[in-house]
C-alpha cells in the first residue's frame, strides 16, 4: 500500500480558497485556485503567494559547522557571512547531483539548509551520514516548519504593509535585505525568518516559521496586498515561473547521472578543498550540455521530447511550455557539445513533427532593474 500524502499545515486556507489539488513528492499541494495562467501573470504584473510547506529543511548547527558544510557539499561555506544564503549541491560519491539546496547562514554556527521535497529523505540521510567525525547537530526540522514565499514586483510593498502595521517585526530594515540574504523576525511575537529568494525570476520573499504560524502569515499576506493584485498561486505557475527563468529543477534538469557543469553550475562548486564527489565532478567531454531553445509557432515542447539536427537525435527535452510572458514555446534541454553554441536552429520532435527552434543563453525572462 502506498503511504498517505502528507498534508501541508495551511490545507485548510487552500481548500477554503478552492485549489484544486496534486500529489507532489508525497504531499498534497495546491496546483491551482483559478487558473494557471492567471496565477503566472500575477506574480509577473503584482505577486503570488506561494505555499511551499512541502520543502524539507535541514539544521545544521555546532563548532564544526563550517568544515563540515565545505566537505559535505559542493561550495565553499567558511567565508560566507551571517545573514546570507547560498546555492549549492549535494553530490554523489562519483560527482552526480543528488540534490541542489538553498543554505542560509543565520548563526555563526547556525546554518538552515533546504532541500527539494522529493529529495528528503535521500538529503537528510546523507548529510547526517557525512556529519560523522564533525563537531556539528544535523537535524531533520521539515515537519515542524512551513514555508511561504511572496513574489513578484508587488511582494515589497506588501510586507513593508505587516511592517508598518506592527505584524511584522524584521531586526533590520527590508529595504536593507538584499538578493540572496535572510533576516530574522517576529511575526505577532513568534520567530520566522525572512530570506529575499525565490524560485520565479521576480523579487520575492520567502518566510520560514513554525508550522502553527503559517496560516496567520497566508492570511496577512494575502489580505495585505488585496489591493496590490497579490492572489494564491500555485505550482502549476511556479513551474512556468521558474522555466522562464531559466531555472533548473531536479527530477527534470538534475538527477544523479548529470554533472554540474553539465547543468551550467559549474561556478557552485568549489575550487579548492576536498568535498563528498569532487574526484569526479568534472564530465566526460562528449557530455550532454543544458540549452535554452526558444520555438516557432504555439506548440509547446515537453520532457522527453527528441531534439534533432539532420533529422539526427541530438538531444532531449528537460522541461518545455507556451511562455505566458513571452508568447512563444520555450524548452530546456541537453544536447550534444557542438549543438549547444547560441543561434543554432534545432527542430523538436513535437508529436511526430519537427517544429524548428533556436538555441539561446538562460535565462528566457529576465525582469526589469529597478530604476
Amino acid at each position: 500500500m502506498s503511504e498517505p500524502l502528507r498534508s501541508s499545515p495551511l490545507e485548510a486556507a487552500h481548500e477554503a480558497a478552492g485549489a484544486t489539488f496534486t500529489d507532489f513528492a508525497g504531499h498534497r499541494m495546491p496546483v491551482r485556485y483559478s487558473s494557471d495562467l492567471a496565477e503566472h501573470h500575477a506574480v509577473r504584473r503584482a505577486a503570488g503567494v506561494f505555499d511551499l510547506s512541502h520543502m524539507a529543511e535541514i539544521g545544521v548547527q555546532g563548532p564544526d559547522a563550517v568544515p563540515y558544510l565545505d566537505a559535505a557539499l559542493a561550495g565553499s561555506f567558511g567565508a560566507m557571512p551571517v545573514g546570507r544564503a547560498k546555492y549549492s549541491l549535494l553530490l554523489t560519491p562519483d560527482g552526480g547531483i543528488l540534490d541542489d539546496l538553498v543554505v542560509y547562514r543565520t548563526g555563526e554556527d547556525v546554518f538552515l539548509v533546504v532541500a527539494n521535497a522529493g529529495n528528503r529523505e535521500v538529503a537528510v540521510a546523507a548529510m547526517q551520514d557525512r556529519a560523522a567525525g564533525f563537531d556539528v547537530l544535523v537535524t531533520d526540522d521539515s515537519d515542524r516548519t512551513a514555508l511561504v514565499a511572496i513574489q513578484g514586483p508587488a511582494a515589497a510593498g506588501t510586507l513593508d504593509a505587516l511592517v508598518v502595521a506592527d505584524r511584522l517585526q524584521p531586526e533590520s530594515p527590508l529595504d536593507e535585505l538584499r538578493y540572496y540574504r535572510v533576516l530574522h523576525a517576529l511575526f505577532d511575537g513568534s520567530e520566522v525568518l525572512i530570506a529575499r529568494t525565490g524560485y520565479t525570476g521576480e523579487d520575492g520573499f520567502e518566510l520560514y516559521s513554525d508550522t502553527e504560524v503559517a496560516p496567520a502569515i497566508w492570511d496577512a499576506l494575502l489580505a495585505a496586498g488585496a489591493e496590490r493584485g497579490v492572489v494564491p498561486a500555485g505550482l502549476a505557475a511556479r513551474d512556468t515561473l521558474r522555466l522562464e527563468a531559466g531555472m533548473p529543477l531536479y527530477g527534470h534538469e538534475l538527477d544523479t547521472s548529470v554533472r554540474p557543469a553539465q547543468a551550467g553550475l559549474g561556478r557552485v562548486v568549489a575550487t579548492s578543498g576536498s568535498f563528498v564527489g569532487d574526484a569526479g565532478v568534472q564530465p566526460a567531454p562528449d557530455a550532454r550540455v543544458l540549452v535554452g531553445i526558444v520555438m516557432e509557432g504555439r506548440r509547446a515542447a515537453r520532457a522527453g521530447y527528441d531534439v534533432l539536427r539532420d533529422g539526427v537525435v541530438v538531444g532531449t527535452v528537460t522541461s518545455g511550455a507556451l511562455s505566458p510572458t513571452l508568447g512563444h514555446p520555450v524548452a530546456m534541454a541537453f544536447v550534444d557539445p557542438d549543438c549547444a553554441d547560441g543561434g543554432q536552429v534545432l527542430h523538436i520532435d513535437v508529436r511526430g513533427t519537427a517544429i524548428p527552434g533556436t538555441v539561446t543563453a538562460l535565462p528566457f525572462y529576465r525582469r526589469a532593474s529597478k530604476g
